[in-house]
C-alpha cells in the first residue's frame, strides 16, 4: 500500500465486504458482485489481488476508460497496472499508430520472458484491444531487432531491414519512425516507451558503426543534433509486425498463466461495445469475436462487476453455467453545487456523518481547499491525501469510527477536468527558429552574412572530433561552412515575392548596410503604427505588483506538465505586466499549445488586482467555450466570469452590460459584442484577443484605441503576416510556445478526392473507437443534403446539424449535444474553426478544401488531435472542378505541414503564397524582399 493513503482509506482494503469477495472467489470459477459506484472497483480489485496473491486482468468496455481504471489501481495499489494498448486501425483501412505497435510489442516480449520471480501481472485493457490479434510468442524474436554496442553487423543490412519493416527514410528524422543515413552514421526515432533511458515518447537514437562493427549508441538531441546519454541497447520494433494479416497470431489471453483472475468492470457495456466494435470494423481480419474471446477466458477465474445487479452477462454470452451474485455495501457519491462555497459547506455537512477523504493531484490543491474549509465549513474533519481519483464513492460498511467513508477527488468537489492527461515527458521537437525544413538548392539568410544557397551537409573531422557542418554558397561562389550546433543562426528565406534573391557577398558589409536601412524603413512605418506605438509609450498604464500566494497557488493547480516555452511566455508576460508601459504582447503557438492557460494567468493577475479583464473571440462557439475554461479553471476563487454573445437574450445581454459598467463582473468573455459603444468597464486592465486576424477592420481600429490605454494580448496559432512581421521586426513583442504538450500526437493528413467508399471506411474507423467526426461543409443552402448522404453511408451514426445562420438558442443546443457526445458526426460549417476544444472528436473531413485559405484548413485541423489518439485530417476535392494553382498550393503547404508545431511554418508559407504587399505597406515590400 502507498504509504500516503490515510488510514481511513487504507482500512478498506481489509474491509469485511472485500475480504468476503475474495474468499467466495477463491473457491468458484465465476462470480458476480454488484454494488459498485465511482471508483470502487480499483478498491475491490486491488483487495481482491492482495489477498488471493494471482494474476489480474481488469477489462472494460471503453478505450478511453483504460487508462482511468489504471489511475484508480495505482492509487489503491503500490504499483502502476500495464495497459494493453489497442491499435487504431485495423484491417486494410491504412496506417497503423507506431507508438502503439512499438509498445504492444514491447509489453508482449516482456510476458513472453516473464521470470517467477517477477511480481504477478496486473493488466488493464479495453475490450477493443482484447479482440485485437497479436503474435504468437514465437514471433516475437522476429519482431524486435535487438541493437547492442559491440555487435557485428553491417550498416546496409540495418538500412534494408528499416526500410522493409515500416521505417521512413529522410535527410534528417523529425518524428517516431523515422531514420535518417549519413556514411556510417544511422540515427532511428524509435517509436513507443524506453525505461531503460527515460523515455516514455520516443527515443531518437544515433548508431555509429566502424567497419561492420556498432561502435556505439547513443541518444541525441533533435534540436542541436548533438550526442548524449549513451546506451548499452535498444531494440527497434517492426512497424508492420502487428498488422492483422499476418499469418500467425494469438489471442493476448495466452500470454497469461492459467492462474489469472479477469475482472470484467461494467459486463453489458462490454458486451454491447464489443458487439459495436466488431460490426462497425469494415474488415475484421485478426479480430476476435467476443463469444470465441468469452471462451478462451474459461480457464481463468471470472469476476464481473456492475453497479446494478443484472444477472451473469458475461458467463451468459459464453454460454457457461450461471454465476452467484453477491452484493456490496458501496453508494454513490451526491453531487456537489456549482458554486464554491455551497459546494465546501455540503462537504462540511457530509463530514458530520462520514469519514472524508479527498484526494488532491496537486499539493497547491491541497492548501486552497484547507482555506476553503476554514472559511465555510470550519470545525469539519476533513481528510486530504495526494492523488488522484476519477469518481467518489461512498463505503457503506462502518470503519475503526464506526462511520462510513466517503472518497472523492479534488476535481468532482468542484466539477472540473472531466478529461486527465496523463503525465508524460515532452515530445522532442526540432526548433521553430528553422521555419522551415532546408533543401539543397534552397536560399538561407544567416544572420551575420547575409543571402545564401544552401548546397548541402559535410562531415569534417576537426582536432579529432568529427562534426556536421551547413555548406553555404556566397555570391562570386565564395563558401561558408556553419557548424550544425550553431544552425541557430541559419532560416530558410521567406522574401514574399516570386523570383530568386540576390546573394550576399561575404566580407563587404554590403550585408550590414542593407539591414540598416531596412531598420531605417521600419522606423517610417504607416503613420497608424508610429501613433499607437508613440501613444503607448506616453502612456503611464499600470504597473502589477509580483506575484502573490495566490497566483502562485492558481498556477501551481495547472494539471498538466508546463513545457518550457509556457513558463519562458508566462514569465514575459508578467515581465510587461509589471512595466507601467501598456503591454501589447503576442502569443503565437499552434493549437492545442497552451495558450489559453497563459491567457488565464495573465486574466488571474488582473483580476486578483482589481482590475477588469476583458477576453475577445472570434466566434459565439469559442466565446461560451472559454467562458466555461475559465470558469472550471478558476472555480475556487471569487472571481465573477460572464459571456456576452448571441446566445445571450437581449434582456441577460442588458443585464451584463450595466453589471460590467458597474464593476460587478471580473472577466468578460464575447465576441465582437465586447467592441460595442454601449459596453463600458469601470475599470479595465486587460484584454485578451484570440485570433484577431478574424476580425474586421472596424474592430481592429477600435482594438488599436484600447491599446493605447489597457495591457493586451493578443493569441494566434497562425498568425496573419502583417502581424508575424510587426512581431518579428520588434514592433510588437513575441511569446512563441513551439514545445508540443503532453499525450498530443501530430495529425495525420491527407488531400484526396471525395469518395464515399473512403469516407465511409474513416468514420466507421473513428466510430469502432469511440470516437467522433467533424465534417466540414462551408454552404448552408445545401448542408442538410450533405448530412442526408453521410446518414445513407452510415445507418447507424447520430448526425447534427450546425451553422451560423440558425436561432441561437438552436445552435447552442447542436454544439451542446456534440459536446455531451449525443451526436457521433457534426455536420458544420466552419463555425468550428476556432478554439473549440472537444478531446473525443479526432477525425474531420473538410469538404471542397480547395475553397479555404491556408489559416483556415490549419485551425481546422486544429480541432482534432487534442488528446492522445491519432488524428485524422481528410481535404477532400470535388471530382468534377479544378484546383488552381494557387489552392493547390495550399493543400500542399497544409499536408506537408502536419506535424506538431507547423503554425508558425504556415504563416511563413502563406507569405510565399500571398507575398508581402501590406506587411510594411505596399511600397515597403522589397525591403522584406532584401533581407527575408
Amino acid at each position: 500500500m502507498p504509504k500516503t493513503l490515510p488510514a481511513a482509506v487504507g482500512r478498506l482494503v481489509h474491509a469485511r465486504a472485500l475480504n468476503e469477495l475474495a474468499a467466495a472467489l477463491a473457491e468458484r470459477p465465476c462470480l458476480c458482485a454488484s454494488g459498485f459506484w465511482g471508483s470502487s472497483y480499483a478498491l475491490a480489485t486491488c483487495a481482491i489481488e492482495r489477498r488471493l496473491g494471482r494474476p489480474i486482468l481488469v477489462v472494460c468496455g471503453h478505450i478511453d476508460e483504460a487508462d482511468d481504471i489504471a489511475d484508480d489501481l495505482e492509487l489503491f495499489h503500490d504499483r502502476r497496472p500495464e495497459v494493453l494498448p489497442p491499435l487504431e486501425l485495423a484491417g486494410s483501412l491504412g496506417r497503423v499508430s507506431e507508438e502503439q505497435v512499438a509498445n504492444r510489442l514491447a509489453m508482449l516480449a516482456r510476458y513472453a520472458q516473464r521470470g517467477d520471480d517477477r511480481p504477478p501481472p496486473l493488466v488493464v485493457c479495453s475490450v477493443q484491444s482484447l479482440m485485437q490479434s497479436v503474435p504468437a510468442p514465437a514471433q516475437l524474436a522476429s519482431m524486435l531487432f535487438t541493437l547492442r554496442q559491440g555487435r557485428r553487423l553491417e550498416p546496409e543490412k540495418l538500412i534494408v531491414w528499416l526500410a522493409d519493416h515500416g521505417y521512413n527514410r529522410l535527410d534528417q528524422v523529425e518524428v517516431p519512425g523515422d531514420f535518417a543515413v549519413r556514411g556510417g552514421i544511422i540515427d532511428i526515432y524509435l517509436p513507443g516507451d524506453h525505461p531503460q533511458s527515460g523515455d516514455t515518447v520516443g527515443l531518437p537514437v544515433r548508431i555509429d558503426f566502424f567497419d561492420d562493427q556498432v561502435e556505439s549508441i547513443r541518444r541525441f538531441d533533435l534540436s542541436t543534433l548533438g550526442s548524449q546519454q549513451p546506451l548499452e541497447w535498444v531494440q527497434v520494433p517492426d512497424l508492420k509486425g502487428l498488422l492483422p494479416d499476418t499469418d500467425e497470431s494469438t489471442s493476448f489471453l495466452n500470454y497469461l498463466p492459467d492462474t489469472t483472475v479477469v475482472v470484467f468492470w461494467s459486463p453489458m457495456e462490454i458486451a454491447e461495445q464489443a458487439r459495436s466494435y466488431f460490426e462497425r470494423l469494415p474488415d475484421v481480419r485478426g479480430i476476435y469475436p467476443i463469444q470465441a474471446l468469452l471462451k478462451n477466458c474459461e480457464r481463468f477465474t471470472r469476476l464481473e462487476l456492475s453497479q446494478f445487479d443484472q444477472g451473469p452477462a458475461i458467463a451468459r454470452l459464453a454460454a457457461t453455467a450461471d454465476a452467484p451474485a453477491v452484493r456490496l455495501p458501496i453508494g454513490s457519491l451526491q453531487k456537489f453545487e456549482t458554486e464554491t462555497r455551497k459546494a465546501v459547506a455540503e462537504l462540511g455537512e457530509l463530514s458530520l456523518t462520514h469519514d472524508v477523504v479527498v484526494f488532491c493531484e496537486k499539493e497547491a490543491e491541497s492548501r486552497r481547499l484547507a482555506e476553503l474549509i476554514s472559511q465555510h465549513a470550519p470545525g469539519s474533519q476533513i481528510l486530504t491525501a495526494e492523488g488522484y481519483l476519477h469518481r467518489g464513492f461512498v463505503f457503506s460498511e462502518p470503519g475503526d469510527g464506526g462511520r462510513p467513508v466517503a472518497i472523492l477527488g479534488h476535481h468532482e468537489l468542484f466539477q472540473r477536468y472531466e478529461v486527465r492527461r496523463r503525465g508524460k515527458k515532452l515530445i522532442a521537437s526540432r526548433p521553430v527558429d528553422s521555419f522551415l525544413d532546408l533543401k539543397p538548392g534552397d536560399y538561407v539568410v544567416h544572420v551575420a552574412h547575409g543571402i545564401a544557397k544552401f548546397v548541402g551537409m559535410k562531415t569534417e573531422t576537426r582536432e579529432g572530433r568529427s562534426e556536421e557542418y551547413l555548406l553555404l554558397r556566397f555570391a562570386d561562389s565564395a563558401s561558408l561552412q556553419v557548424p550544425a550546433s550553431h544552425i541557430n543562426l541559419v532560416q530558410k528565406y521567406v522574401g514574399g515575392f516570386h523570383g530568386h534573391p540576390t546573394l550576399s557577398r561575404l566580407g563587404t558589409g554590403a550585408w550590414e548596410k542593407q539591414k540598416a536601412r531596412v531598420a531605417d524603413a521600419v522606423m517610417d512605418m504607416a503613420a497608424e503604427l508610429l501613433e499607437v506605438q508613440a501613444a503607448r509609450r506616453a502612456q503611464v498604464g499600470i504597473a502589477y505588483p509580483p506575484d502573490t500566494d495566490w497566483q502562485r497557488q492558481f498556477e501551481d493547480e495547472f494539471p498538466y506538465e508546463e513545457t518550457p516555452d509556457q513558463i519562458t511566455g508566462a514569465d514575459e508576460i508578467k515581465r510587461d505586466m509589471g512595466n507601467p508601459r501598456p503591454m501589447d504582447r503576442l502569443l503565437c503557438g499552434d493549437v492545442g499549445y497552451g495558450k489559453t492557460e497563459l491567457a488565464m494567468r495573465a486574466a488571474f493577475k488582473a483580476v486578483e488586482f482589481g482590475k477588469q479583464v476583458a477576453v475577445l473571440v472570434p466566434t459565439t462557439v469559442l466565446a461560451e467555450q472559454h467562458y466555461r475554461s475559465f470558469r472550471e479553471r478558476m472555480a475556487e476563487y471569487p472571481f465573477t466570469i460572464e459571456s456576452l454573445s448571441r446566445f445571450k437574450s437581449p434582456r441577460e445581454q442588458k443585464d451584463i452590460v450595466r453589471r460590467a459598467a458597474a464593476g460587478e463582473i471580473d472577466i468578460l468573455i464575447g465576441t465582437h459584442r465586447l467592441l460595442s459603444s454601449d459596453v463600458k468597464f469601470a475599470d479595465l486592465g486587460l484584454v485578451i484577443v484570440d485570433e484577431e486576424q478574424r476580425f474586421g477592420v472596424t474592430h481592429k481600429e477600435r482594438l488599436k484605441q484600447m491599446r493605447c490605454m489597457v495591457d493586451v494580448l493578443t493569441m494566434s496559432a497562425t498568425p496573419i503576416p502583417r502581424t508575424l512581421h510587426m512581431s518579428m521586426l520588434g514592433l510588437r513583442d513575441i511569446s512563441s510556445l513551439t514545445t508540443a504538450p503532453q499525450d498530443r500526437r501530430s495529425v495525420v493528413t491527407e488531400v484526396c478526392p471525395y469518395d464515399p467508399e473512403r469516407v465511409r471506411a474513416a468514420i466507421q474507423r473513428e466510430l469502432a473507437r469511440g470516437g467522433q467526426v467533424y465534417f466540414v461543409h462551408n454552404r448552408v443552402h445545401n448542408i442538410a443534403d450533405v448530412a442526408q448522404r453521410i446518414q445513407m453511408l452510415v445507418p447507424d451514426a447520430r448526425i447534427i446539424v450546425g451553422h451560423g445562420q440558425m436561432e441561437e438558442g438552436e445552435l447552442e443546443q447542436v454544439m451542446l449535444a456534440f459536446i455531451r457526445y449525443e451526436a457521433d458526426i457534426l455536420v458544420c460549417t466552419t463555425i468550428i474553426e476556432s478554439g473549440l476544444d472537444i478531446p473525443n472528436a479526432n477525425t474531420i473531413f473538410i469538404n471542397s478544401a480547395d475553397r479555404f485559405g491556408l489559416s483556415e484548413l490549419h485551425q481546422l485541423r486544429g480541432r482534432v488531435g487534442r488528446w492522445k489518439h491519432r488524428a485524422y485530417c481528410y481535404l477532400l476535392l470535388p471530382p468534377d472542378r479544378p484546383v488552381t494553382p494557387v489552392a493547390a498550393k495550399r493543400l500542399k503547404a497544409i499536408e506537408e505541414y502536419s506535424h506538431l508545431g507547423a503554425g508558425f511554418k504556415i504563416a511563413m508559407r502563406d507569405l510565399e503564397i500571398r507575398g508581402a504587399g501590406n506587411i510594411l505597406g505596399p511600397e515597403q515590400s522589397g525591403h522584406i524582399a532584401a533581407v527575408g
